[in-house]
């Protein structure tokens, strides 16, 4: 019967030479059985590490183009020096061959292609901070002519933004920074307690939440939250072509886009910051409590001698400086992004990067800077 199992024999030809005969039904619906397909496939893949074999293909009942571009495969898209076949076969392989692509090996990079690429990323790097730059330009140009006509200014933009900014992402920055000062105490109770140091939790957790942990926690939840979001909403005005239509209308896409973004998050960040960092309070004076007894009335009285009033500003500063860079990245993203969804998406996700490793950054900055400040 033509329709049996394929079949795959090492054998030996007079001459001493390895002979590969294959035989029976090499169809897509005699290999799509699993027990075949992993016979066939196994027995295909040690052949292929013999070397020079011949093949022999004459026993082979019915070869369609599934088994022929197996074949192919395994050949490495080359026909073998040592090949027996029927015209049929032929026929169907040299069609197979035909539309096939040949198997590109990738080049070996060399020095100067490495140098290449890296000269290709620092002009996209210099490209981004220039139009960051120019960005930046135009929002002192626009605060400028906002405070010569604050009632033409995009107050209604301003508070939707903060609503949407601000208000909405009250429960998340809060779960977030009460389970921060849950860890927190959790793990300095263990290693105080080995130094009879119980109460300096307070110091710690203060001065380390107040100043860092809290601004920085939240600029980290809002660039991924309302970062994104910002990129995305310039974004798919982009894809709509509504940002032409502005320019069309003479509309200045910096005093409506980027002005109100910049404003609600410089006005939202300190208050998410404190909110955040009230939570993270919250949360390691109640595992404290509970860990090592430390009261939240000893916890209240202490604190305010433990972290000087210089912290909270310098926090609330920077949460300032986060959310315009926030909003700055955010909005420069949006602005760059093309008019199809797949920049869309590269767009969002390299907002969301860029807006966390500044924070970080600047940040770190802050630190050096003011090192001796509250300390």
């Amino acid at each position: 019967m033509p329709d049996v199992v394929p079949t795959l024999t090492l054998q030996t030809t007079p001459d001493g030479a390895p002979c590969v005969v294959l035989g029976g039904c090499w169809s897509a619906a005699r290999l799509a059985e699993s027990a075949t397909w992993s016979h066939i496939s196994q027995g295909l893949a040690d052949v292929a590490t013999q070397g020079a074999v011949t093949w022999d293909l004459r026993a082979i009942s019915r070869l369609d183009h599934t088994g022929a571009q197996l074949l192919w495969n395994t050949w490495g898209h080359q026909q073998p020096a040592q090949l027996q076949w029927r015209p049929g076969q032929r026929v169907m392989l040299e069609r197979v061959a035909r539309f096939t692509a040949p198997a590109v090996k990738p080049a070996r990079r060399t020095a100067w292609q490495f140098f290449l690429r890296l000269g290709e990323q620092l002009w996209l790097l210099w490209d981004h901070l220039v139009a960051l730059l120019a960005l930046l330009g135009q929002l002192l140009l626009d605060v400028m002519a906002l405070l010569r006509a604050p009632q033409r200014g995009p107050w209604r933009d301003v508070s939707g933004h903060l609503f949407r900014i601000g208000a909405r992402a009250l429960p998340v920055t809060a779960l977030v920074g009460f389970t921060i000062g849950v860890v927190l105490a959790y793990l300095m109770s263990r290693q105080l307690r080995l130094f009879g140091a119980d109460t300096f939790i307070v110091n710690i957790l203060g001065l380390s939440i107040i100043r860092e942990l809290g601004p920085m926690l939240a600029a980290i939840l809002i660039a991924g939250r309302s970062g994104s979001a910002i990129t995305a909403q310039i974004g798919v005005m982009r894809v709509t072509e509504e940002l032409d239509a502005m320019r069309v209308m003479g509309i200045a896409q910096g005093y409506r886009l980027v002005l109100p973004r910049a404003i609600a998050m410089a006005i939202a960040m300190p208050l998410i910051s404190i909110w955040t960092t009230l939570a993270a309070l919250l949360g390691g004076m109640l595992a404290a409590d509970v860990v090592l007894g430390v009261t939240p009335a000893y916890f209240f009285a202490t604190l305010p001698r433990a972290v000087a009033i210089s912290n909270l500003w310098l926090a609330l500063g920077k949460s300032v400086v986060f959310g315009l860079l926030i909003a700055l990245i955010g909005c420069h993203y949006g602005l760059r992004v093309k008019p199809n969804t797949e920049s869309l998406g590269q767009g969002t996700t390299a907002s969301v990067v860029t807006a966390i490793t500044v924070v970080l950054l600047v940040d770190a900055v802050f630190a050096v800077v003011f090192k001796n400040v509250g300390l």
